[in-house]
């Protein structure tokens, strides 16, 4: 299952800008806003969300832009892509209306809370000829790129295992609406399962068969911080994840992703060779030291920057995905990606709760790796 590589070439007036409407003004939503004036092939010029009220305010300060109601931001002439920043629960929803409405849409991850709802999404995409993008981007940036470049020149020989951890004690101790993270949809893999698993397959390639086991510490959480503090809430999903990935290519990802750890000192991901091991910094961010440790070496050695767009921030994906809709070529953070992430952790929890391996039934392409001191509108 992919993405459309043609699609849809208007982009703005002249075919060099994409206009880009916003729906959901969130917290992630600021980083998105930050970013965008140093992205000269992305142009936002419709903001939108529930609270009408919270978009025209975010509208004012934002250049060009003017808040609008969902339908109208859907049907609006003047918006090519639909910049999806709602909760998970409604990804699908909204990625639909947008591409009923024509737009090229580009998610927060994951691409839906459901392998179905997402196929669903791709196979509309499909038949308008439109584009779909979804978070996480950090893989394009320095870090990530980096360690591919290194992973791709075979400075660590044959890769045989890789450990991916992210552990913390839970988002309500600071989130001052975190319901979200523990239902449906939400939990340590579905939040932040995506930066490492995007990352695994963008190193190691696409993931064929899953073992896990999960486990829940308690029924309930309380907010810790806002208005709505001490507020007691459901907890309804697994909060603690681990299992094994067995990738296409034979090498094995250990993988632990908790809401239930108060303090660890794992290492975000490390990959291991036949002829090294190679330290990579965290997905969640965009850049980060790449350590390297070579066969017969006495000590770790830092890597040169290899690749990745420089002092890149979460936006680069959808101005990858303008760049290459011009050139007619396929965008890195694309739906097929996306899905794949989805199934390998949709396929992850079922194997937690049945107790047998699990064999994926999508796949995708590794996407093209990005040039050191690449610019994501022109490379």
């Amino acid at each position: 299952m992919g993405d459309p590589v043609s699609g849809t070439t208007a982009a703005g007036e002249d075919g060099s800008v994409l206009r880009v409407g916003v729906v959901g003004v969130g917290n992630i939503s600021g980083q998105y806003f930050q970013a965008a004036p140093r992205l000269p092939n992305l142009r936002i010029t419709a903001i939108a969300d529930l609270d009408a009220e919270r978009a025209a305010k975010v509208a004012a300060d934002v250049p060009g832009a003017r808040a609008a109601k969902p339908a109208e931001l859907y049907a609006a002439e003047d918006v090519d892509l639909v910049l999806n920043l709602t909760i998970p629960a409604a990804h699908a929803e909204v990625a639909q209306a947008a591409i009923a409405g024509g737009k090229h849409v580009y998610g927060e991850k994951p691409l839906a809370a459901t392998t179905t709802e997402a196929r669903s999404v791709l196979e509309a995409a499909e038949r308008a000829g439109v584009r779909v993008g979804c978070a996480p981007d950090t893989v394009l940036g320095t870090g990530i790129q980096t360690a591919r470049a290194a992973l791709d020149a075979g400075d660590i020989g044959v890769p045989v295992a890789a450990t991916a951890f992210m552990v913390t004690p839970g988002h309500e101790r600071w989130h001052p609406d975190p319901e979200f993270y523990y239902r449906p949809g939400g939990g340590p893999l579905l939040d932040m399962g995506p930066y490492y698993l995007t990352a695994l397959v963008t190193l190691l390639g696409p993931v064929k068969r899953v073992v896990g086991m999960s486990s829940t510490l308690r029924p309930t959480r309380t907010i810790g911080s806002g208005p709505r503090a001490g507020t007691e809430f459901a907890v309804e999903v697994r909060t603690h994840v681990t299992g094994v990935l067995e990738h296409a290519n034979g090498a094995l990802s250990t993988l632990v992703m908790s809401f239930d750890v108060w303090a660890g000192q794992l290492p975000r991901i490390e990959v291991y060779g036949s002829q090294g091991s190679l330290e990579v910094p965290d997905p969640n961010g965009f850049d980060g030291e790449v350590s390297i440790f070579r066969a017969g070496a006495k000590e770790w050695e830092k890597v040169p920057e290899l690749g990745g767009y420089r002092n890149a921030s979460r936006g680069y994906g959808v101005s990858d995905l303008a760049r290459a809709l011009a050139e007619g070529v396929p965008h890195r953070s694309n739906g097929a990606l996306a899905f794949h992430v989805l199934d390998v952790m949709e396929s992850l929890l079922a194997a937690a709760e049945s107790g047998e391996s699990v064999t994926i039934g999508s796949t995708c392409e590794r996407p093209a790796a990005v040039p050191a001191q690449a610019r994501p509108e022109v490379q």
